[in-house]
């Protein structure tokens, strides 16, 4: 009993700014909340109780798969277009995002984002310009993810490791623009489950030819000259500046059938 009484005073614990500055700065940056991921991944302390240990927050993850799969489970022509938050509205991937998202949306397919702004928005919004089909699959962040008002379906997601399953499981292409951490593990483990024969062998798309160049240099040059990865493997990407090209290669290559007609 104790221990939990310790444990709950530690937990309200705050720290007060000891000067105008300091204050200041906690200010400007974003209050700290807790998720459920980080819950979930920590090592375990001596006095966690049974009900909040890992067991049981099996129960909450299930609920939140089943959750999703009945959500998506009519979503067989999905495309999953990631990018990062930060774009603004005026940058040409912003643009490009859009008119990408448009064409895909009029092509038959379904537009599947993480919900949020920049290239996330854009996408959306372009499936939303054509009256399509535009998914968001947010996610709850330590600082708040504001969903963009381009969603004709919004869920969310306490986990990342569930949502990324959305992603996987209701994709038939992957297509990438430049962005951060969070879009190179989306890129990365997609090519990983292909290579390992995880999953078929669908599109993954890259736009901006200057921003990835660097990248799949390093990977020719290192990664590949280290024998790390096959020949072949490269051919898993497809590198474009079009959102024409983009649309027009992911037509080609997925096994879905679009309008009626098996591509």
């Amino acid at each position: 009993m104790m221990a939990t009484t310790n444990k709950t005073k530690k937990s309200k614990k705050t720290i007060e700014p000891a000067t105008v500055a300091e204050a200041k700065e906690m200010e400007e940056k974003p209050y700290w909340q807790t998720t459920e991921d980080e819950v979930l991944l920590r090592s375990p302390e001596m006095e966690d109780e049974f009900k909040t240990s890992d067991s049981w927050r099996v129960f909450r993850i299930m609920g939140e798969f089943v959750g999703g799969f009945d959500a998506l489970g009519t979503t067989t022509r999905g495309v999953s277009v990631f990018g990062s938050a930060r774009t603004k509205e005026d940058d040409p991937s912003y643009i490009a995002a859009r008119e990408t998202g448009k064409l895909l949306a009029e092509a038959g397919f379904e537009v599947i984002t993480g919900g949020g702004p920049g290239i996330m928005e854009a996408a959306n919004r372009g499936a939303f310009d054509a009256k399509k089909m535009s998914i968001g699959c947010n996610i709850e962040l330590p600082f708040e993810q504001i969903p963009n008002p381009y969603q004709t379906k919004s869920l969310t997601f306490k986990y990342f490791f569930v949502r990324k399953t959305m992603f996987i499981k209701y994709s038939n292409a992957y297509l990438i623009f430049p962005g951060g951490f969070g879009t190179m593990d989306e890129m990365f483990e997609a090519l990983t489950l292909i290579q390992t024969r995880k999953i078929r062998n669908f599109p993954v798309v890259l736009f901006n030819s200057q921003y990835w160049r660097g990248l799949l240099q390093w990977i020719t040059s290192t990664m590949l000259n280290e024998k790390m990865i096959n020949p072949e493997d490269l051919g898993l990407m497809h590198l474009t500046d079009s959102p024409r090209d983009a649309v027009d290669f992911i037509i080609k290559t997925c096994n879905v059938e679009l309008n009626g007609n098996s591509k």
